[in-house]
């Protein structure tokens, strides 16, 4: 990773340029006309700051706390299926530089990497992310999993009763792992570094899967199988269920109502996060910045509001805090990274995040992360 990087935009262009078309559109894509996902970071743009000065800018505090944790900047990375397919190191190189940044990693039920590897790669501050499924000894399995590996939250993802249709995904015949065919061969040789990296590593799995319902590690047939557990059927009772089954922080992921965010917060959930899923699911669906302040008012104090989907820029994570979010997400951003340049990549990503978040809030008159007003931005 020899080239300058000043943005994430510019690492973006660096995963476009390292990775094959299916898989970076698989990593940049979203739902149908892809409506939501350009909502996602277009509606930072119309929030404007209200910037005080002769404040004294010399000493700017970027930490936080979040569920009673001290973190070095109000953001997470969120939880993503299947990163080993960006490099190989996949989870193990975002957790890793999710630790050095002092920030938590939301590792992803259909991970690359098995929780268990994950946090031995960087033990710390990690979050396990859940989707309830039709066999519900399975899940508490991997509730106990968790719990018993040392990871410190749970998020349980509501918003996917029926996978999103993407169609960059059906367009580009993308499978996993990748096959060669008339159609893909030519789009992966584009890419030798990518091709030469992933070659050894070509047998992707589901590290959290293994072995469910009789499977091995092939990917395909695990795929397939999650596919038929995952349960239409959730209701507000299975995250009382939930509560019941985990006695840390819980927080529910897929959130775009206040009504919603109430009955999250009633049926003892501690916090919320706001989020479309990327954009990958419903589309049409609003974005996240724009409902967030609604949800903070709905939840009122009874629990963290964190803001998932659209995040670019450090100035959006400061719009967000000013809207009442604890903390944002990154997911895309992340990955771009990962594809860059792997750890280092991921390290890049969140350092640019901290130095615009920094100046940000020393340009708006504002020392503390933890303590942004609504007046940080125009009414």
């Amino acid at each position: 990773m020899n080239a300058v990087h000043a943005s994430v935009d510019d690492l973006r262009q660096a995963a476009r340029d390292y990775l094959p078309r299916l898989v970076f559109d698989f990593v940049d894509g979203g739902a149908e006309r892809e409506i939501t996902l350009r909502a996602n970071t277009a509606d930072f743009e119309p929030l404007r700051f209200a910037p005080r000065v002769l404040t004294d800018a010399s000493q700017i505090d970027t930490g936080t706390t979040l569920l009673g944790e001290q973190i070095a900047l109000p953001l997470l990375i969120a939880p993503m299926g299947l990163c080993g397919l960006v490099r190989p190191q996949g989870e193990l190189a975002l957790a890793r530089a999710a630790q050095a940044a002092g920030i938590p990693l939301v590792l992803s039920t259909t991970a690359s990497h098995a929780l268990e590897t994950v946090m031995e790669a960087a033990p710390g501050n990690l979050w396990f992310q859940l989707y309830l499924f039709r066999d519900r000894e399975f899940t508490r399995s991997l509730l106990q999993r968790a719990r018993g590996a040392g990871y410190r939250a749970l998020v349980v993802t509501v918003d996917l009763a029926r996978g999103g249709k993407r169609e960059k995904d059906i367009h580009n015949g993308f499978t996993v792992p990748p096959r060669f065919s008339r159609r893909t061969a030519a789009d992966l040789l584009r890419h030798p570094g990518w091709l030469w990296r992933m070659l050894p590593h070509r047998h992707q799995t589901l590290g959290n899967l293994v072995g469910w319902g009789g499977q091995d590690s092939n990917v395909v047939a695990l795929s397939t199988f999650m596919n038929t557990q995952i349960d239409p059927s959730i209701s507000w009772a299975d995250i009382e269920w939930l509560r019941s089954e985990w006695d840390l922080p819980l927080l529910v992921k897929g959130i775009l109502r206040p009504d919603d965010a109430r009955q999250a917060v009633a049926a003892g959930a501690d916090g919320v996060i706001v989020s479309n899923h990327g954009g990958r699911q419903l589309d049409g669906a609003p974005s996240t910045i724009s409902v967030l302040g609604s949800v903070v008012d709905a939840v009122g104090g009874a629990g963290e509001v964190i803001l998932d989907s659209g995040v670019r820029r450090g100035a959006d994570i400061l719009k967000a805090l000013a809207l009442g979010a604890r903390a944002c997400m990154i997911g895309k951003a992340a990955l771009y990274g990962l594809a860059a340049g792997g750890e280092a990549g991921v390290a890049r990503v969140l350092a640019i995040l901290r130095q615009e978040l920094d100046v940000a809030m020393a340009l708006t008159g504002t020392h503390r992360a933890d303590a942004v007003q609504r007046d940080t931005l125009q009414d």
